[in-house]
């Protein structure tokens, strides 16, 4: 089981793992910055072990995924939403120390990390070659670094406000990338030179301006 082919690829699908789970620590850190302390954990633990489950099970069906038409658009489009609703501002009467907002948090780290990581998925499917007990091991050693990642980034979080903005750009850029990865899309852009960025750009400032918006009608009205 353990010899130098198996522990290559080993090596590969996890250094895979940590290259493009980046974005997930920040989704972990932007979708529990709102609860209680003691609900944090839970939810990040509980939220990133459901996201395995299903990514694990992903990959496994990667071959079929590849087969649904307009998998990237749809997938960039639900994370685009996902970027501004991190942004916004709930009303004070909601009590974030309720169970549903961490149900609600859990939702949004899986559904978040099913559709960013269609790339990780298809990429550790192509070094597994089929192996599922390589997709496990991987995922297994790499989740705790995931899981410490996102730690790291809600504490930072809660001494610079503006961070919010940064790691829902880095969604927002990511589910751009996704949108311009989609064949019919991609082969459209390859016609225009620079195209590709310039649509990259604008939905990640459309986003934030959005986010920013809301937030400021948000303050404003409370201030009132």
């Amino acid at each position: 089981m353990f010899d130098s082919a198996f522990v290559s690829s080993l090596l590969i699908i996890i250094t895979i793992n940590i290259v493009l789970s980046g974005d997930n620590a920040v989704v972990i850190a932007i979708a529990c910055r709102k609860l209680a302390p003691q609900q944090r954990k839970r939810a990040i633990l509980w939220g990133t072990f459901l996201a395995v489950i299903v990514r694990v099970i992903a990959t496994v069906l990667a071959v079929y995924l590849l087969k649904i038409p307009f998998l990237y658009l749809v997938g960039g489009a639900v994370l685009l939403w996902i970027s501004y609703n991190l942004l916004r501002e709930e009303d004070e009467d909601s009590q974030i120390e309720s169970s549903e907002d961490m149900v609600q948090a859990v939702k949004t780290i899986v559904v978040a990390d099913v559709m960013m990581g269609l790339d990780n998925v298809l990429a550790i499917a192509g070094a597994a070659n089929g192996n599922i007990v390589l997709i496990v091991l991987g995922l297994i050693i790499s989740v705790p670094l995931m899981v410490f990642g996102s730690q790291l980034i809600l504490k930072a979080m809660e001494r610079f406000n503006w961070l919010v903005y940064l790691g829902s750009a880095v969604l927002a850029w990511a589910a751009a990338n996704m949108i311009t990865n989609e064949e019919i899309i991609a082969d459209w852009l390859s016609q225009y030179r620079g195209m590709e960025a310039v649509i990259k750009i604008v939905l990640v400032a459309l986003v934030l301006f959005l986010g920013y918006w809301q937030r400021s009608h948000h303050d404003q009205a409370h201030a009132e």
